[in-house]
Order: C-alpha cells, then sequence, then structure tokens
C-alpha cells in the first residue's frame, strides 16, 4: 500500500517491540474453547467447564435477544495463530453453525492512558484490525467479512499493503474506496474508534 493511500496509524497508537508467543497460543486456546462452547449450547452436549468457556463466549445471560447462541471470537491481523484458527477452526464451524450463532470477532491489544492502542505487532498490525474492522463494519455478513479477513491473513506478512488489500477486496466483492475511506476517515480517528473499542471489549472479556 503506497504512501498516498495507506491509513497511517494515529500518533497516540504505540507500537510494542516484541513477541510474546505465549501470548498468541492463548488465542488458539481460547477458540477451541469458544468452538466447543457453540456445540455445548447447540446440542447440549458438555464439554468445559463453564467458567473456562466465559473466557471467549459471552454468559448465557448474554445471549442474543433474537435467540442465537453467542459466539465471539478474539485475534490479532498479523499472527500466524491467527491464520491457522481462521483456517481450522472459525472457518469451518461458520459453514456449519452460522444460522445458529450471533459471530462477534474482536482483536487484542492493550489501551493506553492517552486513548490509543498498543498493538503487539506494531502499527501494521494497527492498521491491518483497522482495515478488518471497516470491512465487518461495510459488510456485516459474516460470509463477506470473514472470507475478506482469511484472504488477508493467508499472506499476513504482508498486512497492510496496498496489493494484498486490492486483490483481496476485489475477491470478495468488497468496495476498496469504501473500505479506505473508513479506515482513513478523519484522520484515522474513526479507524481508531473502532480498534480501541474492540480492545476494549476483548479485555473486558477475556484478560
Amino acid at each position: 500500500m503506497d504512501e498516498k493511500h495507506r491509513p497511517q496509524p494515529h500518533p497516540n497508537t504505540m507500537a510494542s517491540p516484541h513477541r510474546i508467543r505465549a501470548r498468541d497460543l492463548l488465542i488458539v486456546v481460547a477458540l477451541f474453547m469458544t468452538i466447543y462452547q457453540i456445540w455445548n449450547n447447540v446440542a447440549g452436549v458438555p464439554f468445559l467447564p463453564q467458567e473456562a468457556s466465559n473466557l471467549v463466549v459471552p454468559t448465557r445471560d448474554e445471549a442474543s435477544s433474537n435467540g442465537l447462541v453467542p459466539l465471539e471470537a478474539h485475534i490479532i491481523s498479523k499472527c500466524p495463530d491467527t491464520r491457522d484458527a481462521l483456517r481450522t477452526l472459525i472457518l469451518p464451524a461458520m459453514q456449519q453453525i452460522h444460522d445458529k450463532v450471533d459471530f462477534k470477532l474482536s482483536y487484542i491489544g492493550k489501551p493506553t492512558a492517552n486513548g490509543g492502542v498498543d498493538c503487539k505487532h506494531g502499527p501494521s498490525e494497527c492498521i491491518g484490525n483497522i482495515i478488518e474492522l471497516c470491512a465487518r463494519e461495510l459488510y456485516p455478513d459474516p460470509k463477506i467479512n470473514l472470507g475478506f479477513i482469511m484472504c488477508l491473513t493467508k499472506d499476513y506478512t504482508h498486512i497492510p499493503e496496498r496489493t494484498l488489500i486490492e486483490d483481496c477486496a476485489l475477491e470478495h466483492a468488497i468496495d476498496f474506496n469504501k473500505l479506505n475511506e473508513c479506515a482513513a476517515r478523519d484522520d484515522t480517528a474513526h479507524g481508531l474508534e473502532l480498534l480501541r473499542n474492540s480492545v476494549q471489549r476483548s479485555a473486558d472479556v477475556c484478560l
């Protein structure tokens, strides 16, 4: 993505200089608990203690008003574990139970005292998270936004390069200009707000 069109990180967005692989692995563990909790709710088959599954899936008291089972996954955009979890857990599960769940996808990061967000793999990951959040805002149908997110994640080392974003947007019938406008609106203030709210959601639910 060239400098002219690339959404720029908010000045308050800070980079974390190191990777914590143990934390990455927790994402995969949490996603396993999510999938099995779905079967527990839908099929009535117990698998994990309720207190463990609540790390990812909201309690029954938070069930959607439309009667769907809450399903929530917490990821980061520039991570091979996210790629593997999407490919082997989330997408296969959604193909089977998409009509039974109220699916939410939130991002992991660290809210900062000055209103920014600290992304584990730096500002480029913050931009990638914002682009994916914008895709979900513009195209709430999981069949569209999850396909787009999976397309990006398969080549996660190149997030948020323009060529990758454009190719995946074209493949999944997403308007690149609208995506870019959402991510860069008001000098990324809108995108940063989406990310900040998503990161806070993850912190409230499973940290």
